[in-house]
C-alpha cells in the first residue's frame, strides 16, 4: 500500500518504508524522519518556482510534474538498447514495494493540503508505469 503524509506528521510502524520526495531536504529536518531521499521524485527546481511565483497553475503543475518523472535523462543517450526513459525503474520498484508492504511518500506540505506533489506522485504509482 502506498500512502502519502507530511516529514513532520508523528511517525508510526504502519507508515513502512518511508521516502523523502523532495528536492530540498529542509534546514532542520533530522535524518530520522525518512528512511530514504529521493530527491529526483521531486519536482524540478524551475517548476516550483513556476508554481510557488503563480505563473502556472496546479493543473498545469501536474501535466509538467508527471512529464518530468518519465523525461528520458541524458545516460539513455549512451544506451542503444536498455533505456530508462526517467524514473520508469524506480517508479516500477516503488510499486513492487507497495505490494509488499506499506510505502508513505513524504513531503512538506500539510497532510491536509490537497495540493502537494506526493499525492500526484501516488496517482502515477497506482497506474501502470510504461
Amino acid at each position: 500500500m502506498i500512502k502519502t503524509k507530511c516529514v513532520w506528521d508523528s511517525m508510526a510502524k504502519q507508515d513502512g518504508l518511508r521516502i523523502l520526495t523532495t528536492r530540498y531536504r529542509g534546514r532542520g529536518l533530522p535524518g530520522n524522519r525518512y528512511d530514504i531521499w529521493m530527491a529526483n521524485l521531486g519536482p524540478s527546481e524551475n517548476l516550483l518556482l513556476d508554481y510557488r511565483s503563480q505563473k502556472i497553475t496546479w493543473g498545469e503543475f501536474g501535466r509538467r510534474y508527471r512529464k518530468e518523472l518519465k523525461q528520458s535523462f541524458s545516460s539513455d543517450k549512451a544506451n542503444r538498447r536498455i533505456k530508462n526513459y526517467g524514473q520508469k525503474f524506480t517508479l516500477r520498484l516503488l510499486q513492487h514495494l507497495g505490494k509488499k508492504g506499506p510505502v508513505t511518500l513524504m513531503c512538506h506540505c500539510a497532510s491536509t493540503q490537497k495540493q502537494c506533489h506526493a499525492k500526484i506522485l501516488k496517482k502515477v504509482l497506482s497506474a501502470k508505469v510504461g
